[in-house]
Order: structure tokens, then sequence, then C-alpha cells
């Protein structure tokens, strides 16, 4: 409904503005000089763990992490906050702690904030990041043969469910809090490196943060905006301890069930493919990894910066010239 309704709104003439909210990209950003332009992005989120500390640690790492798939380095933030009036205070206290304490850690400073009364507890940030404006990253720009890789395991969606209605396994929860908690900093940077071996030529051609629609539901805007196709090999992503059990009980959100009525038509499963895999295709992510399609010579390079800053990053796939259907999952 959104999408459809942002279509109808009359986009911005400002020849300062090089990325907006036409084009589906993770943040937005706007020149300043010939070398320095901003990147905003603003994110929040219901609670997604029963700690508070972690629960803020997630929704900073969540919000910082479109800059960083912009191409960008985050340098303050406000605060987004809605809690409870009779709310427990301690509470509150270790959720901004937490969210302070990931913000420390991205050297991005917190600058104040906003706050209402709201039966539902949700926070994140508005988070503001300097790039140069011929370094962006863009979520299109995908081309055909070009290889994608995924940073970060799947099934924070299917995890958090189980948890929400008392099923999820103490490992399950540890392995998906470690996961949302880390930064896409060492991803991006890692990323950095691959570009800067070759300044001649462009080597990574497309990156977007997996969040809220799933696996799927990026890769489809990043081949839509692009022009091309991708082939997917299920087998070949890292999967969250519990995912996939979590998946075969169903424990599926909202969410889920919403990307795959949009997304699926789109897509066309190997019969290899079980239903419980499709599902997690299909899960959000919440502080969810970055996919990124990189020039073919470029992907052992890109895999071993990553392995160097201890991501494991996974080959998942590659792109093709666009055909239908417009993703293929083997």
């Amino acid at each position: 409904m959104l999408d459809s309704v942002l279509k109808r709104l009359p986009q911005s003439a400002d020849p300062n503005l090089l990325v907006g909210f036409d084009t589906n990209d993770d943040a937005g950003v706007y020149q300043l000089t010939a070398e320095l332009a901003l990147v905003q992005t603003v994110d929040f989120l219901t609670p997604i763990t029963d700690d508070p500390y972690l629960y803020g640690q997630i929704a900073a790492a969540n919000s910082l992490s479109d800059v960083y798939a912009m191409g960008g380095r985050p340098i303050s933030a406000l605060s987004v906050l809605g809690y409870p009036a009779s709310g427990d205070a301690n509470v509150l206290e270790q959720i901004l702690r937490g969210g302070l304490s990931k913000m420390e850690e991205a050297r991005c400073t917190v600058v104040g904030g906003h706050s209402i009364r709201d039966d539902e507890i949700k926070f994140g940030y508005a988070v503001t990041g300097l790039i140069h404006p011929h370094k962006i990253w863009r979520n299109v720009g995908a081309r055909p043969g070009d290889v994608l890789l995924l940073t970060k395991s799947i099934g924070t969606g299917v995890i958090s469910t189980a948890l929400k209605q008392g099923h999820a396994e103490e490992a399950w929860l540890a392995d998906a809090g470690s996961s949302m908690a880390r930064l896409n900093r060492d991803a991006a940077d890692a990323l950095h490196e691959v570009d800067a071996a070759n300044p001649a030529e462009r080597l990574v051609h497309a990156v977007t943060d997996v969040t809220g629609f799933g696996l799927l539901g990026h890769a489809r805007e990043m081949a839509t905006g692009s022009g091309v196709s991708m082939r997917i090999d299920h087998a070949r992503i890292h999967y969250l301890n519990g995912a996939v059990t979590a998946a075969g009980g169903e424990f599926f959100s909202g969410g889920m069930k919403n990307n795959r009525e949009f997304i699926e038509g789109c897509v066309r499963f190997a019969a290899s493919v079980s239903d419980e895999f499709r599902a997690l295709l299909f899960d959000p992510q919440t502080s969810g990894g970055l996919l990124v399609a990189v020039a073919p010579e470029a992907a052992d390079a890109a895999l071993a910066a990553f392995a160097g800053r201890n991501i494991t990053a996974r080959r998942i796939g590659e792109v093709t010239a666009k055909r239908s259907p417009l993703l293929e999952v083997a």
C-alpha cells in the first residue's frame, strides 16, 4: 500500500538529492560538496528478544545497517522511542544502554531523540552518515555474470516467532541474538577493500541489507532495479541454529506470509527445495547481512576479505540476463 502511495507523490527536483525514496534504496543520499554527501536513514522495531539490553543493541545495529549498505560511515544518530507510561524505568534504561553500546562501537554519536507514550515498545534511530558522492553503493547495478554473496545467516524471523510462542531453545536465541547484534561495518569494510584494490573499475556492483522483505524480497528489488534475473542455491546459504527446525514447525510471522504472497509469483523453486527452506527464503530478517553482487573476478577476493574479518560470508548464487521467472532457487 505504501509503495503505491509513494509512486503517486511528486519527486524532488533538488539536484543535490542523489538518492531519494523513489528507488527503494536502503537510505537517502544528499550531496553537500563535490566530495562529500550525507547518508540518512531511520529505522525502529518492536522487541525481538526478552533481554532489554540485547534488544537495544539489535535496534541500533539494525538502524546503522542501511548506512553501511550504502557504503557510508555513520557519524550521528537521534533515538526514536515509544514506551508505556506505566513501563519499568530499569527496563527502559537497559534498552537505551544497549543501543548506546552499539552506537559507541560504531563511533556514531547519539545527539538526542524523540519519545512518545505507547503501549507497545518501539525503539530505533535516525542515523546520519558521510559518503563520497562517487562511491555510493546502490541496490541496483547488478550485471549478468556477477556473483551473489551473503554475509549473515538466515532465520531470525522464525526464531523470533518461536520465542513469542514459547518454543525457542536457548541455543537458537543465542545464535540469533549474536547475529542480529553484529554490526555490518566489518562487512562493508571488506567490500571497500575490494573496491580499493581496483580503483579504475568498480567491482562491487550492487549492495543491500537483508531485512523485512526477506532474502528473496531484497533479491527481487535488486534484480528488478538492475534489469537482471538471479539464480540462488539454497544449499549454499547458512541458516541460524534452529532456523530449519523452527520453519518446519511453521513458526511463521505475518510478515513472512505477506512476503510470500507478494513475491512468490516471480520465483521458481526446484522440486528439491523443501517447504521449510522455501519459507526461510521469504522469512523477514532483523539486522540481517548484506546481499552483494560483485564482478566474478572479485568474488574470491571478497570472500577472503570477509574471512579476514571473521565474517562467514557465503557465495549463494549468480546474476543472469533478465528472463522469466525473475528468480530461480535450486
